[in-house]
C-alpha cells in the first residue's frame, strides 16, 4: 500500500520489445474495426446497439447484473417497468453518448468533461472526492490493497496532469493504444470519484481511441474481455502498484483491444448480414418498405409505435398498422408490457445474445 501515484509521464519507458511485437495486430484489428464500421450507411444504429451492449458488460463489471430484456424494455420508457439495475445501465449508455458528443465537438477531454460523464452515469453532481476514506480492497477477502490520494487538492492536481497528457501529444511519442493503458491505470489510481471509477475509467478507454482517430465512433468496448479475464485485470493493476510491472499490463490491454475489435467486428458483420436478410423481406413483401424503416428496426433490438412514429414522421394509425403488419407475418414479435404494446426485431435480438 505504499504505492502512490505520480505526475506522468514517468520515467520508465514502457515500450518494450515485447510490447511492441504485439501492437502491429492490435493495430491491424483496429483499423479492420473502423473499415467495416464505416460500411453501414446509418452509424447511430453501431452506437446505439453496441453501447447498450457495453453498457451492460460494464456494469457487470462493478456486479450491477441485468438481463438483456431488462435492458431493452429499459430503453422503451414504459414507467413502473424499469429495474434499478437497468437503470444503471440506461444511465452508463447516457454517459457514455455524453462523453462522445463531448470529445467530437471540443477534441478533447477535459477534467470537467470527465465530471460531466461521471454526473451522468451517477445521476449526482459531488465531483471529484474531497473526503478522506476511500480504500480498494480485495473482493474476496476484504482486505485493503490499495489506498488512493486521500487530499481534495492532490487528487486535482493528479487529474489535471492526467488530462494534459491526454490531450497533450508532444508530451510523450507513445504508441497510443500503450498510452491509453498508461491513463486507465492512472485514472483508477486517482480514483477521483466517490462511485463510478471503474465505469468511468473504460469510457474514457474508448474517447480516447475516438481522440487519437484510431476509430471514428465509439464502438470498440474493453468491458466483456474484463469480465472474462476479471482475476487478471485487478492483478495485473496491482502488479504495477506493487512490482512497477508495466509491461504485463500493457499486454494485457494490447490484447484486449485486438480481441475487442475481432469480436466487434464479427457483430458488424452479423448485423450487416440481418439487415440485407430483412430488407429483402421487407422489400419483397411489403409496400411501405423504406430504407428508414429498416433503419428504424436495426436502431435497439425493442421499438413501440411512438418511436416509430418519431423517426418516420408518420402518424400514429400509419406507425401501428407497420409495425402490427409485421407482426402478424412473424417478422417481428409483438409483445405487451401494461397496456402498451412493443415490438422485438428477433434477427438482431438473436445476433446479440449470441455474441454475448
Amino acid at each position: 500500500m505504499s504505492w502512490k501515484p505520480s505526475n506522468l509521464p514517468y520515467d520508465k519507458d514502457p515500450e518494450t520489445k515485447r510490447v511492441l511485437k504485439n501492437l502491429s495486430a492490435a493495430h491491424r484489428a483496429l483499423a479492420e474495426l473502423k473499415g467495416v464500421a464505416q460500411s453501414i450507411p446509418r452509424q447511430e444504429i453501431l452506437i446505439n446497439t453496441l453501447t447498450f451492449q457495453e453498457a451492460k458488460d460494464s456494469s457487470e463489471v462493478e456486479n450491477i447484473v441485468t438481463t438483456h430484456d431488462e435492458l431493452y424494455k429499459s430503453s422503451l420508457g414504459f414507467e413502473g417497468f424499469i429495474s434499478p439495475a437497468a437503470k444503471e445501465v440506461e444511465n452508463y449508455s447516457q454517459a457514455l453518448k455524453r462523453g462522445f458528443a463531448i470529445v467530437s465537438h471540443k477534441k478533447i477531454l477535459s477534467s470537467n468533461s470527465i465530471i460531466e460523464i461521471q454526473e451522468t452515469l451517477e445521476r449526482n453532481n459531488a465531483g471529484f472526492r474531497k473526503l478522506p476514506g476511500t480504500n480498494l480492497k480485495n473482493q474476496k477477502t476484504g482486505e485493503i490493497v490499495y489506498e488512493p490520494p486521500q487530499s481534495a487538492d492532490e487528487i486535482k492536481k493528479l487529474m489535471q496532469n492526467l488530462v494534459e497528457f491526454i490531450n497533450d501529444n508532444e508530451l510523450v511519442d507513445y504508441d497510443p493504444i500503450v498510452k491509453m493503458a498508461i491513463i486507465h491505470f492512472q485514472f483508477e489510481s486517482i480514483h477521483p470519484f466517490y462511485d463510478g471509477n471503474g465505469r468511468t475509467g473504460r469510457i474514457i478507454n474508448i474517447l480516447y481511441l475516438v481522440l487519437q482517430e484510431l476509430l471514428d465512433i465509439p464502438i470498440l468496448y474493453l468491458s466483456r474481455y474484463i469480465i472474462q479475464h476479471k482475476g487478471d485485470y485487478y492483478r495485473l493493476l496491482q502488479e504495477v502498484r506493487d512490482h512497477d510491472n508495466w509491461e504485463l499490463w500493457i499486454l494485457f490491454m494490447i490484447k484486449a483491444v485486438e480481441e475487442t475489435a475481432l469480436y466487434t467486428i464479427d457483430i458488424i458483420n452479423d448485423i450487416k448480414r440481418d439487415m440485407m436478410r430483412m430488407k429483402n423481406i421487407l422489400r419483397d413483401n411489403y409496400k411501405f418498405y423504406s430504407q428508414e424503416l429498416l433503419n428504424h428496426l436495426f436502431k435497439l433490438p425493442y421499438t413501440k409505435i411512438e418511436f416509430l412514429m418519431e423517426d418516420l414522421k408518420i402518424s400514429r394509425v400509419t406507425a401501428s398498422n407497420y409495425l402490427n403488419k409485421l407482426a402478424n407475418d412473424a417478422i417481428v414479435h409483438k409483445h405487451k408490457l401494461g397496456k402498451s404494446n412493443y415490438y422485438i426485431n428477433p434477427l438482431l435480438m438473436d445476433t446479440l445474445i449470441k455474441k454475448k
